[in-house]
């Protein structure tokens, strides 16, 4: 994909893959998608899908599936227990990463609630590269504490540093003999830190968190789900491994790994997840939840149709022009924003563009949530469905007070194989006028606040009548025009 150049010299992303079947997109009026927000609750998750022009909420569950993973579908077993489709998704499993035992379950947070369950102790810790919400969410639901030790680059918003997923490694080596082994759960890396823009770590940071945990008899948890992205950012970013395969990259992250769990909405592109373990002594501790939680250990509360389509979508993903299309979409996107001056998390990440909403929106204060304002008026102004990942993803303290995110960003998620390059050039578009119109936009306030998790289902309301404001200037610069 890389030797590929156009004659005019300029240089663009190009599909690997042509398009056979298509879903019908639908532009509503900008006066339709502001009562649809105002409707929502200025939650974009709170949005009906018909009212979405450009989905670029997440990329779970909403990757385009390739043709050989639906004709996989056709061929499901679909026995309650011993069925063929789980023995070829544990099989090739087990040909990727080298472990021996597979749990299914019906998704990725499915998997965080049975490792919290089985691992996480009232008191102990669990030091990480950064926490995800629902990761976050199990351990502190089962008395652990979330430490996060990411490195001084990773919380800088714009930096020359390949790998801003990195741990901090002397801070790991200080934490273990701080608080002592047996007061640590185990340590969880995040391939592709989703709330710090989709950051990638090294392989050899890696190599370095994992001789620091066998060393200190402490279990290395890895979250894959955004593994695809993490192994594309090695290939070409780290030196020593530029030569090796997808696949030799893989097997050299999973060795170095005690547990590796992983959402296949976003790994394997289909609906589903598991956990794959080297020991049979772990594997034995959490089947028993595996059933009573999730299903039979054949199937583990996933279609068997699903299992297929995830088996044949984790061999795609050792194809790196399949796993590069993200990647590079998300690079153009993010150098087109720069050139306007709109402020972007660089380097670009996995998983979509990130917007700085704190620059973006300068005059609006973290506890007015800047990003989840940005987010709907993001909606509003061009009906793009984007992801609040800032204090409105936190929950409050104690006392009632906010915890300040370390970042206010709005993710435009580009889910794999879905979008063409002239979608991704009217969202920059669309970006680019209301950067430019920025001062009208305002914050937000709660009308409902749910105690956990409150970014999926809270509901809040402006300030003042900014999204009035924003239609009508939107009315001014483009007419008639959707």
């Amino acid at each position: 994909m890389e030797q590929i150049k156009l004659f005019s010299g300029q240089a663009l992303p190009l599909e690997m893959h042509k398009v056979r079947i298509v879903e019908k997109l639908n532009l509503i009026p900008v006066e339709e998608r502001a009562k649809a927000m105002i409707e929502a609750g200025c939650n974009t998750f709170l949005l009906r899908n018909k009212d979405v022009f450009m989905d670029m909420l997440t990329d779970s569950g909403v990757n385009a599936m390739s043709q050989n993973q639906q004709a996989a579908m056709l061929v499901a077993d679909d026995s309650y227990a011993g069925s063929e489709s789980f023995y070829r998704f544990e099989s090739k499993i087990q040909e990727l990463f080298g472990m021996n035992f597979v749990l299914p379950a019906h998704q990725g947070r499915a998997c965080e609630n049975i490792l919290s369950q089985v691992y996480v102790k009232d008191g102990q810790f669990v030091p990480m590269n950064y926490h995800f919400t629902t990761t976050k969410a199990h351990i502190q639901l089962n008395g652990g504490t979330v430490v996060e030790l990411m490195t001084e680059e990773g919380l800088k918003i714009n930096s020359d540093e390949m790998f801003k997923g990195n741990m901090d490694t002397n801070a790991l080596a200080k934490f273990i003999k701080d608080k002592g082994p047996e007061n640590i759960a185990f340590v969880r890396m995040e391939a592709g830190t989703n709330l710090i823009g989709g950051q990638p770590f090294s392989l050899k940071n890696l190599e370095e968190v994992s001789n620091l945990c066998h060393h200190s008899n402490i279990l290395l948890v890895l979250d894959a789900s955004l593994l695809s992205d993490n192994l594309y950012f090695i290939k070409k970013r780290e030196e020593d491994f530029k030569n090796q395969s997808i696949r030799q990259i893989t097997k050299k992250i999973a060795n170095l790994c005690d547990i590796i769990y992983f959402s296949a909405r976003k790994l394997g592109s289909a609906r589903g997840g598991a956990i794959v373990v080297r020991k049979q002594e772990d594997y034995d501790r959490m089947k028993g939840l595996i059933t009573l939680y999730e299903g039979f250990l054949t199937y583990g509360g996933m279609s068997v149709r699903e299992i297929e389509a995830i088996t044949i979508g984790l061999e795609e993903t050792m194809d790196e022009n399949m796993i590069n299309q993200g990647p590079q979409f998300i690079e153009y996107m993010t150098n087109e924003l720069l050139k306007a001056g709109v402020p972007v998390v660089t380097p670009a990440g996995g998983l979509g563009c990130h917007i700085n909403a704190k620059d973006f929106l300068p005059h609006i204060p973290q506890e007015q949530y800047p990003a989840g304002a940005l987010a709907a008026a993001l909606y509003v102004t061009g009906g793009i469905r984007g992801m609040e990942r800032g204090t409105l993803s936190e929950e409050r303290q104690s006392d009632g007070s906010e915890t300040l995110a370390n970042m206010e960003l709005v993710r435009i998620a580009l889910p794999r194989r879905v979008f063409t390059l002239s979608q991704v050039k009217y969202v920059i578009d669309r970006i680019i006028w209301l950067f430019n119109h920025r001062e009208l936009v305002q914050g937000l306030v709660f009308e409902l606040e749910p105690e956990i998790l409150r970014f999926f289902f809270g509901r809040l309301t402006t300030i003042s009548p900014w999204i009035e404001d924003l239609v009508k200037k939107f009315r001014e610069d483009f007419g008639d025009s959707l």
